[in-house]
């Protein structure tokens, strides 16, 4: 598996119902479902916490998924499939998968889908991994 198919799968969910805490592609995804659902497509399977709390200042531990499926802590340009982890208000954190250079995919709350385009320019990184 490559980037660009992580890239790929992320694509093929971009119009996927948002659910919090969604884990399935026909039910609804939230950030960490895309991941895991985007992965799953490309023949990497990571297992999740069942719940945690809307409001957060992390992810559960983003670092043992990471390892899991493979990821690694990286930095530089973004490339297509590099996984994001950035703050998008204070207390809330968000992942979103690189489709482009440019555009990404992630769970869209207030759209109720999961998207595709530009990170939010008030985005703040505060990690990004890769398939080495």
């Amino acid at each position: 598996m490559s980037g660009a198919d992580l890239a790929h799968a992320a694509l093929d969910l971009v119009g996927t119902r948002f659910r919090w805490l969604g884990r399935d592609p026909a039910t609804g995804l939230d950030c960490l479902g895309v991941l895991v659902a985007a992965l799953a497509r490309c023949g990497r399977l990571v297992v999740l916490p069942r719940r945690y709390p809307l409001r957060r200042t992390g992810l559960p531990d983003l670092d043992a998924l990471a390892q899991a499926a493979g990821l690694v802590m990286t930095s530089g340009p973004a490339v297509p499939g590099d996984v994001l982890l950035v703050r998008p208000a204070p207390l809330q954190v968000h992942l979103a998968i690189h489709a482009t250079a440019s555009r990404v995919v992630h769970a869209h709350a207030a759209a109720r889908r999961v998207v595709l385009g530009p990170p939010a320019p008030d985005w703040h990184e505060l990690g990004r991994w890769r398939l080495p």
